[in-house]
């Protein structure tokens, strides 16, 4: 007998196949069982029109057996089996798929109510990652002769007459010796091992899988108090077949809803509300999600696992797709399963995402209807909801620059000083007088802490209803939404209330004399003392000023990163290509830092802290935190100590890099030392002050002018206009715009310096 030969590119993608294509050993026996079903499903396609297949539906099986003294593992069918050509062409050449040929000649429409499964043609050879030699005995329906493929891997296969009493196929895997790794392919010859993965992998396949296994019955003839067990094998259905979600919603009892959540998701309690999903059309899909009762373990940790199961045609492809959810709605568990899905050759993860994007949209939308109905009909159930996962609505309304505010606000619970319970934002704008203009808000600790705020004692004098912020994300859910229903939030407790007949503060010469005083009793400790009309039982209250408006935010963030990019030149002047690398440098720095707002804003949001070492502890980092804070601060020293050293080598030849770097590395940690640097906001103006109109000359000069400046030591003009714009940073400082100084400063300079180039230009060229 002639063993026949792989072609050489055949054996080069096994061995790839064998080692790179699936991440998991496990997934062998879902491919496998997989290949089984396919089979059935094309003899019982079959059989609807063929009344000699001898078979119904109910005759279908899967039968899996171990023989751990053989060290074999065998997955058999009754399927429609194949012929020797077949075995040569799906077996001996590989990426040629049975299932895929017998679609596009049977038609998709034809076999639309099967569920053939494979596509690709090789997942049957991920058996090799657990087995050395694999033998498939096969008869084709219609044949009376059977036939024998073996192979031990790369090096062939051989294709042999043999004998089977019925048609379908039996593959039969020698499991591998284990390894350095204990029970590493042993524990594939092991009842309980194969239990677990035809239930994860294979539960919904809609043939019965079944085992013989054991079980222990009692003797009949030993007695009761001392009872003799005998062990007998008897056949179990291993897979539930038809999942829950493919069942009518109306045909599904609450108990069985609770049961398949506990169990699928490891959950003690049941679920508080279910969703049930099917969807035809661009992409046919159903759903099952449940919302929890309890906050599920690990959420707010690192360590949680977001997403939902994917399933295609009833195999579980991915346990944790993150893609089908909105990270607000993470809290969410369940299970999608659509036959849409275009996967990538291991099934293990999804070529292109459209169908994806289809699917999370419209389960977003379900989700969100669900609350709603949820805030009308069961505002209890509601509120108990909101106690365990409004903070990740919350996230929502901030995220993607606000993107799902309007979707998310309506769903946003606040407690009210008039109705002493949480109301939505509706509830607040439909009971506000024609009169009131703003919605108003005042954050604190607890309800209790805000009640006895004296800067509320006014708005309450007059009736009006005040949102109370309890949670940290509050504050900046404010500044996000901004307004509600045409009306502008506004802080109960700092600056102006914004009331037509709030009464006005006249402050007589020795009121101005005692504020003054108090001002230079404390010094510090306060920036400005001043009278109020809105205090009614209270002698003196303390406020946080106007707070930071949403400019000076911006202008907070960007006065940095500014104050880095006229320094690139000290990092890529030396490179081979410098306009790449300064393009590179600036790209990579702006999104980096793009990135760490990111992350500072949602640590923030979700500790309820601003102190970045508070943050890292609640985050159970521990030492780590110590370690990120010095490399972090160490790295970002150095570099700019080197900066210092390569910036003054350019202002003169006679300084040393290396002597200024040391000098200012050392000046660096003594002002550290000595000076207190909590705050450093003015600090970060002086910094925008300085290089904004700086790089703006800069920019007016080689872009715009196009002005050669190497033959000059100095630029008089330039140094003027430079002292303008910095004069104009500061002036620009006292007006609020939603763009902060910079961009302003920087047009004005530039500006200056294309009108001074055009009034007299400045500096003969040599």
């Amino acid at each position: 007998m002639r063993k026949k030969q792989f072609k050489a590119e055949s054996k080069r993608l096994l061995d790839l196949m064998v080692n790179s294509i699936y991440t998991h050993k496990e997934i062998f026996l879902r491919e496998i069982i997989s290949n089984a079903s396919d089979a059935i499903d094309k003899l019982c396609y079959l059989s609807l029109t063929d009344d000699k297949v001898g078979l119904n539906r109910g005759d279908f099986a899967i039968t899996i057996s171990i023989d751990k003294d053989a060290r074999t593992l065998t997955v058999s069918d009754n399927g429609i089996g194949m012929s020797a050509d077949e075995l040569e062409n799906n077996l001996g050449v590989i990426a040629s798929s049975g299932s895929f040929k017998f679609r596009q000649e049977q038609g998709e429409e034809a076999v639309g109510d099967t569920d053939i499964i494979g596509q690709f043609g090789v997942g049957f050879y991920s058996a090799f990652m657990v087995a050395d030699h694999i033998t498939v005995v096969t008869r084709k329906y219609g044949e009376t002769q059977a036939w024998k493929w073996e192979s031990s891997g790369a090096e062939g296969y051989t294709v042999t007459e043999a004998e089977r009493d019925a048609v379908g196929t039996d593959i039969i895997m020698h499991i591998k010796p284990d390894g350095e790794e204990p029970g590493e392919f042993s524990r594939y010859l092991e009842d309980w091992t194969i239990k677990s993965l035809v239930k994860k992998y294979s539960d919904y396949i809609r043939f019965p899988i079944k085992m013989l296994l054991p079980h222990s019955v009692k003797k009949p003839d030993s007695p009761d108090n001392k009872p003799e067990y005998d062990t007998v094998y008897e056949w179990e259905t291993l897979n539930s077949m038809v999942p829950l979600w493919q069942r009518k919603k109306s045909e599904v009892t609450k108990e069985e809803y609770d049961e398949f959540y506990q169990q699928r998701f490891g959950e003690m309690a049941p679920p508080q509300s279910v969703i049930s999903v099917s969807a035809e059309g661009a992409v046919t899909y159903k759903a099952l999600l449940f919302i929890p009762s309890k906050v599920p373990n690990l959420y707010y940790t690192q360590d949680f696992k977001p997403g939902l199961q994917l399933y295609s045609a009833g195999v579980m492809i991915m346990d944790h797709c993150q893609e089908l959810l909105p990270e607000y709605f993470s809290f969410v568990r369940g299970v999608v399963d659509s036959p849409d899905l275009s996967l990538n050759i291991s099934r293990e993860l999804l070529q292109h995402d459209r169908q994806l994007k289809i699917i999370s949209g419209n389960l977003e939308k379900k989700i969100i209807a669900e609350l709603k109905k949820m805030l009308t009909d069961d505002r209890a159930g509601y509120e108990k909801f909101y106690e365990n996962f409004g903070r990740a609505l919350k996230v929502g309304v901030l995220n993607q620059f606000g993107e799902k505010r309007e979707s998310l606000q309506e769903l946003l619970l606040f407690y009210s000083s008039t109705e002493k319970k949480l109301v939505t934002l509706r509830e607040y704008a439909d009971r506000m007088p024609e009169s009131q203009k703003y919605i108003y808000y005042a954050a604190g600790d607890t309800v209790a802490s805000i009640d006895s705020l004296p800067q509320t004692e006014l708005l309450k004098e007059r009736g009006m209803e005040i949102l109370y912020c309890t949670d940290r994300a509050d504050e900046f859910l404010a500044d996000s939404l901004r307004t509600y229903d045409g009306k502008e939030f506004r802080s109960a407790v700092d600056g102006d209330l914004g009331l037509e007949d709030e009464p006005k503060t006249q402050e007589s010469e020795s009121d101005k004399e005692c504020l003054a005083f108090i001002k230079e009793t404390l010094g510090d400790r306060v920036d400005e003392v001043k009278a109020s009309q809105k205090l009614k039982s209270h002698p003196v209250c303390m406020t946080s000023g106007e707070g930071l408006t949403f400019g000076a935010a911006v202008e907070l963030a960007v006065a940095m990163p500014l104050s880095w990019l006229p320094l690139i030149s000290d990092y890529t002047r030396q490179a081979q290509k410098p306009v790449r690398a300064t393009v590179a440098s600036v790209v990579t720095y702006g999104l980096v830092s793009c990135w760490m707002y990111v992350i500072g804003m949602g640590a923030a949001i979700f500790t309820g802290e601003y102190d970045i070492a508070v943050i890292m502890v609640k985050a159970g980092l521990g030492i780590a935190a110590l370690v990120i804070l010095v490399f972090s601060t160490v790295t970002t020293t150095f570099l700019d100590a080197w900066s210092a050293g390569i910036s003054a080598e350019s202002l003169s030849g006679k300084l040393s890099g290396k002597t200024v770097a040391i000098v200012t590395t050392l000046v660096g940690v003594a002002g550290a030392i000595l000076f207190p640097m909590d705050d450093i906001t003015n600090f970060l103006y002086l910094i925008g002050s300085v290089f904004a109109p700086m790089i703006a000359v800069q920019i007016a000069d080689h872009f715009l002018l196009r002005r050669d400046r190497f033959a000059v030591a100095a630029d008089a003009r330039n140094l003027v206009i430079w002292l303008i714009g910095f004069v104009a940073y500061r002036l620009l400082m006292g007006v609020d715009t939603p763009v902060g100084y910079t961009l302003p400063d920087m047009v004005l300079t530039i500006l200056l310096c294309v009108i001074a180039e055009k009034l007299k230009p400045s500096v003969k060229q040599s």
